[in-house]
């Protein structure tokens, strides 16, 4: 299924506009991605002017910085403490932008949008 962000025929108001062209291949979105915790999956889609977008379908480890020692170590992702996107991706163990997830070096906040860049990117909170 296929998302489409062109105009759609309506003002704010609810009058209607008639549209002087269709729709454009450039105006189509795409399905939201939830990344998962497991092993490292990754796919690869093709955006506009041949540029591509990893996403990443479900990650294993991340990159946590340490503040206090300015130090990024790669570790693996234990679970999932907090979403505030939605509480019930806790239990799903999704992970998103603003994430707090358990790993080996204790809990890190998640910078990155995993779903977008392809990897997890964290800072580590006390």
């Amino acid at each position: 299924m296929a998302f489409w962000h062109g105009e759609k025929g309506k003002k704010r108001t609810g009058g209607t506009i008639s549209l002087s062209r269709g729709k454009r291949k450039v105006e189509l979105g795409s399905v939201e991605l939830h990344t998962k915790i497991g092993a490292d999956k990754r796919r690869v889609d093709r955006r506009k002017a041949a540029n591509i977008k990893v996403r990443a379908l479900s990650a294993e480890f991340a990159n946590v910085l340490d503040p206090k020692t300015r130090v990024t170590k790669k570790v693996k992702i234990l679970g999932v403490v907090e979403n505030r996107a939605n509480p019930h991706f806790v239990r799903r163990l999704i992970i998103t932008k603003g994430a707090v997830i358990k790993t080996e070096l204790g809990n890190a906040r998640v910078l990155s949008r995993p779903s977008q860049n392809g990897v997890v990117n964290a800072i580590k909170v006390d």
